[in-house]
């Protein structure tokens, strides 16, 4: 019996183990979300930006503004490319964690599967014994009847 309590301490375990990887999962995921609605929110504004000097291009700038809006557009790029950096991130991050889910998930199923083997064999184990006391019990009736004819 202590072999059955000692698997069903390990597949508990196991299921808090799969139920930490699974939230871990969506952390990470959550995380990757917000990265990349960062990334199109750099993007837009990018755009955006963009749109409004290309509606004024029929005008005439100082060198220094035209200086200055590419240099924003180019620090802008900048932050883009490097946002882009942390959405990669994120995802091997994510599946990192949806690996490392799996293998939880597996060590459960296979754990599951011991206890419930370990369990069937000690329900048969225990079948057999109450046979075998069902056998000497109506071997001693059998004696005892033929002890009483003779």
């Amino acid at each position: 019996m202590s072999s059955l309590q000692a698997f069903t301490v390990a597949v508990e375990l196991a299921e808090r183990r799969r139920d930490a990887a699974r939230q871990a999962l969506r952390d990470v995921q959550g995380a990757r979300e917000a990265a990349q609605a960062q990334l199109e929110q750099l993007s837009g504004y990018a755009q955006e930006t963009q749109s409004r000097w290309g509606a004024s291009e029929g005008r005439t700038l100082k060198p220094e503004v035209l200086a200055h809006h590419y240099h924003f557009m180019g620090r802008l790029d900048h932050a883009i490319g490097l946002q882009n950096g942390v959405v990669g991130n994120q995802d091997t991050r994510v599946a990192g964690a949806r690996q490392a889910l799996l293998q939880a998930e597996l060590r459960l199923a296979s754990l599951r599967k011991v206890l419930e083997r370990r369990r069937a064999e000690q329900a048969l184990a225990e079948q057999r014994r109450e046979q075998k006391q069902t056998d000497e019990r109506a071997g001693l009736r059998l004696r005892a009847t033929y002890e009483q004819e003779c």
